[in-house]
């Protein structure tokens, strides 16, 4: 049956590939977006965006936008956030507000003008270090780590002084919020678990990995790793990777992600529960930044490794997608080789600033980084 989908957020990366699969089966489609100038520079309805969606331009906390916009609306797709690890250490008000008073004004107007089901974007971040095993083969799940071992080395190290092996990470494991962006993610699950339980509403939440494919903002300086090593690529510039190189992530495709939000909008299963989603393969990110400087035709470039720590980051994190699968029929399909070549080829047509190096600034200024 056809239904009238609300995305905040709808304008970004993500919302505008999942409006495209959703008009595509019939579905009316509503994005609710501030147009933010870090993410949208022009401040204009982005050409990405299907004709077809109804875009409404407001702020996620303007409780009277929001409730005009949330007029004949079946489910919502809850996507608006400020996003950006590194960036939350300092803009702390600024991200609370949007993400975590933002959801709240959200829901407020659901008490009002329920809902079928909404769907949250949550993040891996939530977990902080991810699963580790021992050498001993003991599973620990609270890891902490400095941001170096006194042998210079990155990895975690169990009471012995011995580093650990990363394993695939469930959705069982405690929450260790290291960042302000972690801390506002798991809130703005909360908010919805709670909430949309106790006003008879559906609700889900979906932990994503590193999201990447054509369409991200390759200006923004805190978006999606792989936009960011584009943007520095076609510029002539080395991809700068913290740390030793040698922390792995999974990195997922756009259209895994739309898959996911699709599944967790119809599928039973999804009610009251929270998904990892990724596509099940890691990689340094090291290795990855060499990857994508080959597919971009600049093998030439070598990273920057920069040897230094990042406020809020963590060293290995990987997903374990069983949850996904075994309840949502989640599958990842895009192979990671082609995605990169396809992210290469809509590069090519791009214009983008590089402000990297302006980030670095402010991160180094407020001794973020060491």
């Amino acid at each position: 049956m056809a239904e009238t989908i609300l995305i905040t957020g709808g304008a970004g990366f993500v919302g505008r590939h999942v409006a495209k699969s959703l008009l595509e089966d019939g579905h009316r489609v509503r994005a609710f977006d501030s147009l933010i100038e870090q993410v949208h520079p022009a401040r204009a309805r982005p050409v990405e965006l299907d004709p077809e969606v109804e875009l409404v331009v407001g702020d996620i906390r303007d409780g009277d936008a929001l409730g005009r916009a949330l007029t004949g609306v079946d489910a919502v797709i809850h996507l608006a956030a400020e996003v950006g690890v590194g960036q939350s250490m300092y803009a702390v008000d600024r991200y609370t507000s949007v993400n975590d008073l933002g959801t709240a004004v959200l829901f407020q107007k659901l008490i009002d003008k329920p809902a079928r089901r909404v769907v949250v974007a949550s993040s891996m971040s939530v977990y902080g270090e991810g699963l580790y095993r021992t050498a001993d083969g003991v599973l620990m799940e609270d890891v902490v780590r400095g941001p170096r071992n006194p042998d210079g080395s990155w990895d975690p190290l169990d009471g012995e002084g011995r580093a650990m092996t990363p394993v695939p990470t469930p959705e069982t494991k405690r929450p260790a919020l290291k960042s302000v962006y972690a801390i506002n993610k798991f809130v703005q699950e909360r908010l919805t678990l709670t909430l949309t339980a106790q006003y008879g509403m559906e609700g889900a939440a979906l932990r994503l990995w590193n999201i990447y494919g054509p369409g991200q903002a390759l200006s923004n300086p805190y978006t999606g790793v792989l936009a960011i090593f584009a943007s520095r690529i076609m510029h002539g510039q080395a991809p700068m990777v913290f740390e030793d190189g040698r922390q792995r992530r999974d990195f997922v495709h756009v259209s895994d992600v739309v898959s996911a939000f699709r599944l967790a909008l119809e599928r039973p299963e999804a009610v009251g529960e929270t998904f990892n989603i990724g596509s099940g393969e890691d990689r340094s990110v090291e290795d990855v930044a060499r990857l994508q400087a080959a597919s971009m035709g600049r093998g030439d470039i070598e990273p920057n490794i920069t040897k230094q720590a990042r406020a809020g980051d963590i060293r290995h994190n990987i997903p374990d997608l069983t949850k996904a699968r075994t309840l949502l029929g989640y599958e990842p399909k895009q192979d990671f080789t082609r995605g990169l070549e396809e992210l290469a080829a809509w590069v090519a047509r791009q214009e983008s600033k590089d402000r990297v190096a302006e980030a670095r600034r402010e991160l180094e200024l407020r001794g973020l980084v060491a």
